[in-house]
């Protein structure tokens, strides 16, 4: 399922590494947050290369909503309350400051990406007590947002918060015309990191420092992030003959929508879950929405995304742990990756090159870790849970009862596995073991993969890891019924 954004840019082809390389910065992964970051190290005079283990753009980055903007959802009352008020105003000026500098990049370099200035709102059902506290938030933080008891949505709401200025743009359009100034090895997946050599199937880099910014980390010690965050899936789909207010929309309740245009298309999106507990149907829900909304609209393209969520409301962007002071991380988004990208990119570059910026202290990942133990620890009871399930109890069913297109735990050849019936005759069974920390994987009947519901790895029906954590494929078999 390819986004709206990978059916219109294809980027070049990029040659993995093969043998050894040298770099004062060593950048893992090819999004976003990797590329940008490595441009802006570049830009100080560094020697930089970025090891992608696909190609770029090809994670997260290609499957996001691609909204530029400060406001990101219900927050910073939040942070107030949780962080102070200096802190929560680090956060919004970070932002704030990511998304002009992001736009004032593509319109002096002149980068042909679509982009489009507009304004973000926040809107709500029946919640305008909610709505009215963060426009105080906002307003008290610096950001020039209001409360509107209108919004332009086609939609029964009881108003908004209209953040101004922010901006819309085509991520892999922009991301491809800065990818263009690097030195980057795609299909380059780094297994695993020793001080400042990264190990990667072909070869080998030696860097003054690392970056990690592959979406999740996947080394588990130090740092312990799997234990820090979770990961949840969301659904879009861009509508062809559908027309939607100028602006950015995003809902605060749960089962509200998300919207945005481009180019003669709306872009609708919603149904998040915690990866590995799907039970199904996003999709139908999705085009049931578009036909009440969006009347005679058809779909040209539907997908998933998956963000990091962490426990704190805030990403993980900083020194990586104090036990490896050369290396650094960006993660944790929360579905807000465009800014955060930006903003990651500038403070991470400031802490490499100058040692300090202004405002790291909310980002820090060591800081973050001793404010909330209450919710670590509710993550790591989630997982828990996930590898207390390491087996399938009771009966399941045999291969053959599954439906085609259907996949399940299963019993094949004697043996309970993961199935996935491609046709009558062709079955594709995994092991439902995690190879990351060995939690048991659900079926995902919307995306047809097997997600772990502890820290959200992945897999296709044949087994090939699609989202870290996990570093290696799913032992697998594929059989044909005789």
């Amino acid at each position: 399922m390819e986004s709206i954004w990978e059916k219109t840019c294809r980027g070049p082809a990029r040659p993995p590494l093969y043998g050894k390389a040298q770099a004062d910065v060593a950048v893992i992964g090819g999004g976003m947050t990797g590329i940008l970051t490595a441009l802006e190290l570049q830009e100080r005079g560094l020697q930089v290369v970025v090891a992608e283990a696909g190609h770029v753009g090809g994670g997260q980055t290609g499957r996001t909503t691609a909204k530029l903007t400060a406001q990101h959802g219900a927050i910073y009352a939040g942070l107030i309350e949780r962080l102070g008020r200096e802190k929560a105003a680090m956060y919004a000026r970070a932002n704030r400051r990511a998304v002009e500098r992001c736009c004032a990049r593509i319109e002096l370099e002149q980068i042909d990406c679509d982009l489009e200035r507009t304004d973000s709102w926040l809107y709500s059902y029946d919640r305008e007590d909610s709505l009215l506290r963060e426009a105080e938030a906002e307003r008290a933080l610096g950001l020039d947002a209001s409360f509107e008891p209108d919004t332009p949505l086609p939609l029964r709401v009881c108003g908004g918060v209209r953040l101004r200025g922010q901006a819309q743009f085509h991520p892999l359009k922009f991301l491809q015309a800065l990818a263009d100034r690097l030195t980057i090895y795609e299909r380059t997946p780094v297994e695993h990191v020793e001080g400042g050599t990264l190990f990667t199937p072909r070869g080998t880099i030696e860097a003054g420092r690392v970056v990690f910014a592959s979406h999740y980390p996947f080394v588990n010690v130090p740092g312990l992030y799997f234990a820090r965050m979770h990961q949840e899936r969301s659904y879009a789909i861009a509508l062809e003959n559908a027309v939607l207010p100028a602006g950015m929309y995003y809902g605060l309740e749960p089962n509200a929508w998300s919207l945005r245009s481009y180019r003669g298309t709306v872009i609708l999106s919603g149904g998040a879950h915690r990866t590995g507990r799907n039970g199904g149907g996003h999709y139908a829900a999705l085009r049931e929405a578009a036909q009440a909304l969006f009347p005679g609209s058809r779909e040209a393209a539907h997908w998933s995304a998956q963000d990091c969520m962490t426990a704190f409301g805030v990403p993980y962007i900083g020194r990586f742990s104090a036990r490896d002071p050369q290396w650094y991380v960006a993660t944790g988004f929360r579905k807000w990756g465009m800014s955060n990208a930006m903003a990651a990119a500038e403070l991470l570059t400031a802490l490499i090159c100058d040692g300090s910026h202004p405002d790291a202290a909310v980002f820090d990942p060591g800081d973050l870790l001793q404010q909330r133990p209450g919710r670590i620890a509710e993550e790591g009871l989630q997982a828990a849970r996930g590898l207390g399930r390491r087996v399938l109890h009771g009966p399941v069913p045999q291969a053959d009862e599954l439906a085609v297109g259907e996949g399940g735990p299963a019993e094949l050849d004697g043996k309970q596995m993961g199935v996935y019936r491609a046709t009558e005759e062709l079955y594709y069974a995994v092991e439902l073991r995690c190879p990351h920390l060995g939690c048991r994987l659900e079926w995902n009947p919307d995306d047809k993969s097997w997600d772990c519901p502890c820290h959200g790895s992945r897999f296709d029906v044949q087994g090939r890891c699609l989202t870290e954590p996990a570093q290696t494929d799913l032992p697998a078999c594929c059989r044909r019924r005789s």
